[in-house]
């Protein structure tokens, strides 16, 4: 490796999720002082930087991937001093600290949601996804929840559907609405301004939906045995291409500040995965690659999936 490389480069990369990882105080779940406990165990394994799943305020039907407010520790993970008190400490032991960003939708119990389901003329109506039912009174269209069921929720106050992608507790924002981007960016500045070193950002392929609502293609080698989710393509609720816009723009925000990482979950075939490492190399430095995960354990099988990965990348993108 040469002097010069970048520090996620080279480094080794360490996730923790925060509920299994240590309790400290005796409550039965893991904290941000728990984390802290064992950062010199981290250090002396060799990582070099700390990927922590999600700690914000959450009613945790997710498990703290619905989050009611992006600018806080949910009580039971600790304090913002807390936090404040790990990345000093991790830093002063050359640890990085990447966070989980979870930009796709919100709990429903988000006062942005709170405040978008009041009414349809709610000033914050359009930061989540709402549409008229169809013309038989049912969902708006055929698009499909990855936990099951329809994509949809009836809101019997206003009478429209509103979109969640994942739960019915997790409505998607809207992320063609400029000020809900605002307002996101904002929140990626209070994370770094605190000296987190970089993101990694929750499903990022799913941030922009098609502006025409279509209904998705039946996927033709759906099985009953497959998940509800495969039955037809994600072709227009899924990876458009306006997402590498929001991609570009997530980037020029970490690019304000020195060193600074951006790494994208996306389950993605690798023709259209690579793309996520932007024009000119301005997306995100770390699209993730999840290739091997499916992978028959021969080593025939790994080779191939790894030059194939290879093959598709483009210049300057760096493998993972």
């Amino acid at each position: 490796m040469t002097g010069d490389a970048r520090w996620w480069q080279q480094g080794v990369i360490y996730q923790i999720y925060p509920r299994s990882f240590q309790d400290s105080n005796g409550d039965g779940i893991g904290d941000l002082e728990g984390i802290r406990r064992r950062l010199g165990h981290l250090a002396a394994l060799g990582v070099d930087a700390v990927w922590i799943s999600p700690f914000y305020p959450s009613p945790m039907a997710d498990f703290g991937y619905d989050v009611a407010d992006y600018r806080g520790v949910d009580p039971i993970f600790g304090t913002l001093a807390d936090f404040d008190r790990l990345i000093a400490e991790a830093h002063a032991r050359g640890l990085r600290v990447i966070l989980d960003f979870v930009p796709n939708h919100t709990s429903d119990r988000h006062p942005w949601f709170v405040e978008s389901r009041a009414s349809r003329s709610s000033p914050k109506r359009d930061w989540y996804i709402w549409r008229d039912p169809a013309p038989d009174g049912g969902p708006p269209n055929n698009w499909l929840s990855n936990f099951g069921g329809s994509a949809w929720e009836c809101d019997a106050a206003t009478g429209q559907y509103y979109y969640h992608a994942f739960l019915r507790e997790q409505p998607d924002l809207n992320w063609r609405n400029g000020e809900v981007r605002r307002a996101m960016y904002e929140v990626l500045r209070f994370w770094l301004d605190r000296g987190v070193d970089g993101f990694r950002v929750d499903v990022l392929w799913h941030l922009i939906k098609d502006d025409r609502f279509r209904n998705n293609p039946p996927n033709p080698d759906w099985t009953p045995d497959q998940p509800g989710i495969r039955r037809c393509l994600q072709l227009y609720s899924a990876d458009r291409p306006e997402v590498h816009e929001v991609v570009a723009e997530m980037r020029a925000v970490l690019d304000e500040y020195p060193e600074r990482l951006l790494i994208g979950e996306i389950y993605l075939p690798v023709e259209r995965l690579v793309a996520y490492y932007g024009q000119d190399m301005r997306g995100a430095h770390l699209p993730f690659n999840f290739q091997l995960l499916s992978a028959t354990w021969r080593a025939e099988e790994i080779g191939r999936i790894i030059h194939e990965y290879e093959a598709h990348l483009p210049a300057g993108g760096w493998p993972n």
